[in-house]
């Protein structure tokens, strides 16, 4: 594994492409499949229906977080310290901001 400057970058890389991979899927929805993600998400939680459009887009990421099956971050870092170039075209360049 990476020092500890490298271990805080590849954490910042894990975090950018799971943002991204999570935005992508966010983005191919219709404003009406994204609504009803969002519903689904808050009966799952014994809630109202979303309240904004800020409420519904919060519901719809974290329920597709939770399809997408992410991988652990122990997991994901030593497939990516293997093989960069599988993962960094996900990369949206955040992790830069914390080098």
């Amino acid at each position: 594994m990476p020092d500890r400057d490298g271990e805080s970058v590849l954490r910042a890389k894990y975090r950018d492409y799971c943002s991204a991979r999570v935005a992508d899927a966010l983005l191919s929805l219709s404003p009406e499949e994204t609504f009803a993600l969002a519903e689904a998400r808050a009966r799952e939680a014994n809630r109202s229906a979303p309240n904004s459009h800020n409420d519904a887009i919060r519901l719809a990421t974290g329920e597709i977080r939770d399809r997408l099956n992410l991988p652990e971050y122990e997991s994901w870092a030593t497939q990516y310290l293997k093989d960069p170039q599988r993962f960094d075209s996900y990369l949206m360049g955040l992790w830069k901001s914390e080098e």
